[in-house]
């Protein structure tokens, strides 16, 4: 009865679905994309795709960070299963692209399915794939059902259930459902024992704690070369708040405006927004505070630099002395401080972690990062850690390449699972 009524509601969505894409679609452009596959119909090559000989893999990466561990575990799974295809889909523009970097001859990209109980049947009947792997807290209760419905056993990996998140899903309507598609997952491997408890909690079977798959990243060695070769011509400190999010940038340059000009230029200060469809934004956020700013490829002194550019997170770490951990000051759970440890940058982290709640704890513990109230402590604490001029790079590499492993440890439990 449940599933029924929320089939209804994201049936009668769909008209409202399409509007939305449309309207992101005028900012990025590949909203408006291939948009007919978000409703289960698919163009005659993908229905042409060929299976014959291979063994189909499918993997839900929704956006950008859950699209990078995909990553690090297909690296994996193509060792495991060498006959393999990859069937991917994700659900954002960021999480496209930089899927799309991922795929090797043979494997096919496409848009996750809405779910309606259509467009999920639609899409086991084209890709039929031997099996699902659904990406930390990706569940979508008919995608599911379709996959049962076409014995096609479906696994949710790196997953997490944060203890907010875990609130939630005990509201009556939310709780039907959770425990509904929870119990159609053939197997779930979480990152944390407390993951795994809340998980069971809700009906899911914990069948593993394996850690996070975001330990196991190699940062951009070329990137990280090149931000060495920056450095040494730079006459102060860079401080980056890395992964900035919608409200956090006003208020980290509120903070800034209360210290006197001295404190203010001696570092220099980086942003790097989260979302790159924000980058005018946060630009006209910063003139509008009074600073000045420069974009990517023309920065100059004395004014704030902006990160407007894709794919060089480990540059911007590389560079810097600390980083501000975005999404930890305002509460949106924090986003991933495993990749600033391991390019060597210590981390200084907001009241708002829960999304990497253990590793956040275990950071704080080793001293690779930092647990503060608010901006005006995170200023004084980035701060601080640029004046002792040398954080230890190889305690931050240490504490990274200690918790490694999550990548093999799930891509042989994935192999048991397949026909």
């Amino acid at each position: 009865m449940m599933l029924a009524l929320y089939s209804f509601f994201v049936w009668v969505l769909q008209p409202w679905v399409r509007r939305k894409l449309k309207r992101r679609a005028i900012v990025e452009p590949l909203y408006g994309e291939f948009m007919d596959e978000r409703f289960g119909r698919y163009d005659a090559k993908l229905k042409s795709f060929n299976v014959n000989g291979y063994m189909v893999v499918w993997i839900h990466a929704v956006s950008l960070g859950e699209t990078r561990a995909a990553a690090l575990l297909l690296q994996e799974l193509r060792l495991a299963i060498p006959n393999m295809r990859l069937l991917l889909t994700n659900g954002t523009a960021t999480g496209r692209a930089e899927g799309a970097k991922l795929l090797q001859d043979g494997d096919i990209q496409v848009w996750q399915p809405w779910d309606t109980q259509a467009a999920t049947s639609a899409f086991m009947a084209c890709f039929k794939p031997a099996l699902g792997v659904l990406m930390e807290t990706e569940l979508w209760p008919n995608l599911i059902h379709s996959a049962n419905k076409a014995s096609v056993p479906v696994v949710l990996a790196n997953a997490r259930l944060s203890e907010k998140s875990f609130k939630k899903s005990q509201q009556w309507f939310s709780k039907q459902l959770a425990t509904y598609a929870y119990r159609g997952l053939t197997a779930v491997y979480a990152q944390t024992n407390e993951d795994a408890r809340r998980l069971a909690h809700v009906g899911a079977r914990a069948d593993g704690v394996f850690g996070n798959l975001k330990f196991d990243i190699t940062p951009n060695s070329e990137q990280l070369a090149q931000a060495e070769s920056v450095r040494r011509t730079l006459a102060k400190p860079v401080i980056v708040f890395a992964s900035s999010r919608e409200g956090e940038e006003a208020a980290f340059l509120t903070a800034l405006q209360t210290f006197p000009n001295n404190v203010q230029h001696s570092a220099q200060w980086l942003i790097v927004p989260r979302h790159p469809q924000r980058f005018d934004e946060v630009a006209e956020l910063i003139k509008a505070a009074g600073f000045a700013v420069t974009r990517r490829h023309g920065w100059t002194g004395n004014s704030i630099w902006l990160g407007d550019s894709l794919g060089e997170m480990a540059f911007y770490y590389g560079l810097s002395s600390a980083a501000l951990l975005g999404g930890s000051f305002e509460r949106l759970g924090g986003q991933n401080l495993i990749e600033s440890l391991a390019c060597g940058c210590p981390i200084v982290m907001g009241p708002h972690t829960f999304n990497f709640e253990e590793a956040a704890s275990l950071a704080a513990l080793s001293r690779v990062a930092f647990k503060v109230d608010g901006f005006t402590s995170a200023i004084q604490q980035g701060l601080a850690l640029s004046e002792q001029g040398g954080f230890n790079k190889n305690a931050a590499h240490r504490f990274v390449e200690a918790h490694r492993g999550a990548a093999v440890r799930t891509a042989a439990a994935i192999q048991t699972m397949l026909p």
